[in-house]
């Protein structure tokens, strides 16, 4: 067995699964403390989302919108602990050696206006700044795609430095549920590649304007700008 990986274990099994997200173990529940834990030993994050911006690069204007959500059940007391959770968990965007970040989203997303439009357009502004950190890769799924992303519904695939130890994650309505294993990580892997060859190019703030003139995924976030 590769000494590698048998050191990746032996760390995990030392670890005291204790961190800057601790002090929240009261208020929230266990989901967001273990995704959050994840996050902060991932090497890379992989994810898809088709109704949401993620979670990763929500504005607190957006997030707070999503959780005064009455179908999320959240009590106005708890918003507050929601926000400052999610916005603390972004850190690791600007942490030192942060993990490389590969996001798909669904144009579907850009439209959904949680808080109205100028929070809407606060956040698709923020994407394109996000997408300027080197280690941010952006890509919009349009309509006019295949329907992949339709049928694959949302997931986050946290890979550390030993992949074969990597996580997938899914937000299903009745709960997270979490996949390990060779054949389910070997799987997502692939899904996410296959989503990303049918997404459109990533954002590029560096290119020139006219090079923007093909369809690429600045250009269609500027068109739902522009229509807002």
């Amino acid at each position: 067995m590769d000494k590698t990986y048998i050191e990746a274990l032996v760390v995990m099994s030392e670890a005291t699964g204790k961190g800057w997200w601790t002090p929240y173990k009261k208020p929230l529940e266990q989901g967001p403390l273990n995704m959050a834990e994840l996050e902060a030993g991932a090497a890379e994050v992989r994810l898809h989302q088709s109704l949401f911006i993620p979670g990763l690069f929500q504005t607190a204007d957006y997030a707070q919108a999503i959780f005064a959500t009455p179908q999320l059940g959240f009590e106005n007391e708890d918003i507050g602990d929601a926000l400052k959770f999610r916005m603390e968990r972004q850190r690791i965007l600007t942490r030192d050696s942060p993990p490389s970040v590969h996001a798909v989203i669904h144009e579907s997303a850009l439209h959904m206006k949680f808080g109205g439009t100028d929070v809407l357009r606060g956040q698709l502004l923020h994407l394109i700044e996000l997408a300027r950190l080197p280690h941010v890769n952006i890509r919009i799924y349009p309509f006019s795609s295949q329907a992949h992303a339709a049928i694959s519904g949302n997931f986050v695939h946290l890979i550390p430095s030993v992949p074969q130890l990597g996580t997938v994650v899914l937000e299903q309505p009745t709960g997270i549920r979490y996949l390990g294993g060779q054949e389910a990580l070997l799987q997502y892997r692939q899904l996410f590649e296959r989503l990303a060859d049918y997404a459109l190019p990533p954002i590029d703030v560096s290119l020139a304007p006219e090079a923007h003139s093909v369809k690429d995924s600045l250009a269609l976030i500027q068109h739902v700008l522009y229509t807002l």
